[in-house]
């Protein structure tokens, strides 16, 4: 049962986590009225939501298990240069969560989990905008995805994808073009082929989030960081969050928004479906012209956005240990991947080395709702899209707490399934 303030609102919430989709939801509480706490246990931004590549991108907004990644991901598993990397070992946790993605690589779990993805992909856009109207002084870039091939042959696979998607409702507009027709200086000679998706944008993520973290705290809202959450105990119509360090914070209201981390204070409140980190690496590389847009390789599963007058570049699905050290060789496989297909980059001046986890359920579809203990909620396991997706979590999530009723477009994402 909830504990209500004036007209059923609860009066105060703590979110654990100031990443994006701690923040939204944080932002959109207080759009309710809500007093909100915004504990984290390192700073604002401080994982996936800075390193990622800062695509708002509804027309790749898909579920990560899909029949494609099982065939690609079985062939090419153990290599180290491999988009999709698992090194190997003795991880009897990993290796149970591995089956039960593999289990749903199939076209019929893939069309039920797209289907999910459809109504939050047709919506996300608008919740940046809501973000941005009421405050938050950042950008969002529109622009489309620069697709670009090597081998022609190969943009028939990714246009199938955007078929599918079609098929289960969504809308992605695509166009192919030559290569001189992208407008793309960065697109070297081997390209030969070009598929223009529009109606995308793309943010810097780390100073997105941080305007987002200003605005909460301008509108009244506290921030508190290096607080290292141990456990949460509900008594007498208040949920206490416990530190490591023996600090309290009480609200009627706990949501969880911790990424990769959420698992282990997830789990003791019913939450079964397990979080893994799929871990992203990202750096910065200065170019010889300006870049017009985002730029995606397809065959090298490399995603490029133009960020503070360079380039981000970021890649790889590595299911490691979420605080595991970066591996410099993943950074050395995405170089040796993009270099053939990009000129202008001076890849050996890179800088900002970056490896975050993003948060991987084995079924591809968010942890978004209440758990079993009465005043608490998770909101996270969006894989690689909760830049995406964080602002629109986040506005449905405060709906479902300050109203009582879950939203449609959360049903599928029950945390409880």
């Amino acid at each position: 049962m909830r504990e209500d303030g004036i007209d059923g609102i609860p009066r105060r919430a703590v979110v654990v986590g100031a990443g994006v989709v701690g923040l939204s939801t944080a932002w959109f509480l207080q759009e309710h009225g809500v007093e909100v706490t915004v504990l984290d246990k390192q700073d604002v931004a401080a994982g996936s939501s800075w390193g990622n590549a800062g695509y708002l991108s509804p027309g790749f907004s898909i579920p990560l298990p899909e029949p494609g990644v099982l065939k690609y991901g079985l062939r090419t598993l153990f290599s180290p240069d491999a988009p999709l990397h698992v090194p190997a070992s003795p991880d009897p946790g990993l290796w149970a969560f591995l089956t039960r993605f593999a289990a749903h690589c199939t076209p019929w779990a893939w069309k039920r989990s797209m289907t999910s993805f459809v109504p939050m992909n047709n919506e996300c856009l608008d919740a940046f905008d809501a973000l941005t109207a009421g405050g938050v002084e950042a950008k969002t870039e529109s622009a489309p995805i620069t697709a670009a091939f090597e081998n022609p042959a190969q943009v028939a696979e990714l246009r199938h994808e955007f078929d599918q998607i079609r098929q289960c409702g969504q809308q992605v507009a695509t166009t192919e073009l030559s290569v001189s027709e992208a407008g793309v200086p960065q697109l070297s000679d081997r390209i030969s082929a070009v598929l223009r998706v529009d109606g995308q944008r793309y943010v810097d993520p780390g100073e997105f989030t941080r305007a987002l973290a200003r605005s909460f705290v301008a509108r009244g809202g506290t921030l508190r960081t290096g607080f290292t959450v141990r456990e949460m105990v509900r008594t007498s119509g208040q949920v206490i969050v416990k530190s490591d360090a023996g600090d309290r914070v009480s609200a009627e209201v706990v949501v969880l928004a911790t990424g990769a981390w959420i698992s282990k204070l997830a789990k003791p409140l019913g939450v079964r479906t397990p979080v893994r980190a799929g871990r992203g690496y990202s750096f910065t590389v200065p170019t010889d012209e300006p870049v017009p847009g985002p730029i995606y390789l397809p065959a090298a599963r490399v995603a490029c956005t133009p960020y503070q007058g360079a380039l981000r570049v970021a890649g790889t699905m590595e299911f490691r240990p979420v605080d595991a050290p970066l591996d410099r060789g993943r950074i050395e496989a995405i170089v040796r991947s993009a270099r053939p297909l990009l000129k202008g980059v001076r890849w050996e001046e890179r800088h900002d080395e970056w490896v975050g986890g993003r948060p991987v359920t084995p079924d591809g579809l968010a942890l978004i709702g209440a758990t079993k203990q009465p005043g608490t909620y998770v909101a996270g396991g969006h894989g690689m899209w909760g830049l995406t997706l964080g602002p629109l979590t986040g506005r449905l999530l405060a709906e479902q707490i300050t109203t009582g009723k879950r939203p449609a477009l959360l049903r599928p994402f029950d945390p409880l399934r």
